[in-house]
């Protein structure tokens, strides 16, 4: 008989191979590329980012490596999911084909970071929009909206949702929203904070944690990839309001303008829809697209 501890421990070695497979078996390599734009410098504003990336034929975007249906790094290291494919909308748009776009990882604790120091041009990456992170930097978007959840194994009938967690051991990643609405909301709780969610879901699957929580469609992802042994609290049941945008420089008026213009105009066009479809969309509905938010 498989010892159990062994097993657990196969489990997590293995998930992240398992989760990349699920989403490429599930089309999750975003199906068809998104259209690269004929563009001409002279289009943008001199100075601007858009003219300067054009003239490039180049673009870093950081993203999430570890999350499926999302950001998950594929069997050659090149991530695949909805927000690559958001990506690569907003590169298309500046005539810049996927071969050109240099993919960073970002979590959550570097996100900021990395968009004010110029390491990326953007960061599409489950990546909330609040006041907070808007004192830094600014976003476009939102481009989707989640929500927060709960995730256990299968076998746990004791955390029914987020009343249920006093005394119990919740993960999440340091710098994220969802760990921040732990501390605020739920001090009776002890939250272990990772630097990753696939970090997090080890720690669930070794025992070392109760729960894990973030926002519902990462979650997803990671049931859709060992549907044997983890689960949705309450179906999946979500207790905040999680708006996803593109992060980029603070002060940058014409570029963020220029990502909402292109987000509406994918909205309009279906490409929004056809990347939705292609990744979170197989495991998931297609939602209605968000009202941008041009503050």
């Amino acid at each position: 008989m498989t010892n159990p501890l062994n097993r657990r421990l196969f489990l997590s070695a293995s998930l992240g191979t398992a989760a990349a497979a699920t989403l490429a078996a599930c089309g999750g390599g975003g199906g068809d590329e998104p259209e690269v734009a004929e563009v001409d410098t002279a289009d943008f504003p001199e100075g601007s980012t858009m003219a300067a990336l054009a003239e490039a034929g180049a673009i870093t975007i950081g993203t999430k490596f570890d999350q499926p249906l999302f950001g998950q790094a594929g069997p050659d290291g090149t991530p695949v999911g909805f927000d690559v494919e958001i990506g690569k909308i907003v590169a298309g748009a500046l005539g810049i084909s996927p071969d050109n776009i240099t993919w960073t990882e970002t979590v959550s604790a570097n996100r900021e970071p990395f968009i004010e120091n110029g390491q990326v041009d953007l960061v599409v990456a489950t990546y909330t929009i609040n006041d907070t992170r808007k004192e830094v930097i600014d976003f476009a978007g939102p481009y989707y909206v989640a929500g927060q959840a709960l995730m256990v194994l299968i076998d746990n009938e004791d955390i029914t949702g987020e009343d249920s967690l006093a005394g119990k051991k919740v993960a999440s990643v340091e710098g994220s929203t969802p760990a921040q609405y732990i501390l605020d909301n739920h001090p009776d709780a002890e939250l272990q904070t990772f630097d990753t969610y696939s970090n997090c879901v080890t720690a669930l699957i070794n025992g070392q944690v109760d729960v894990v929580t973030t926002d519902n469609v990462i979650l997803a992802g990671f049931v859709a990839a060992d549907e044997e042994n983890l689960k949705l609290v309450g179906d999946g049941e979500t207790f905040t309001e999680e708006p996803y945008g593109i992060g980029l420089a603070k002060g940058d008026d014409d570029f963020r303008t220029f990502i909402n213009d292109t987000l509406e105009a994918a909205y309009e066009d279906g490409a929004w829809a056809e990347a939705w479809e292609a990744t979170a969309g197989t495991v998931l509905p297609t939602p209605e697209p968000p009202a941008v938010d041009r503050y």
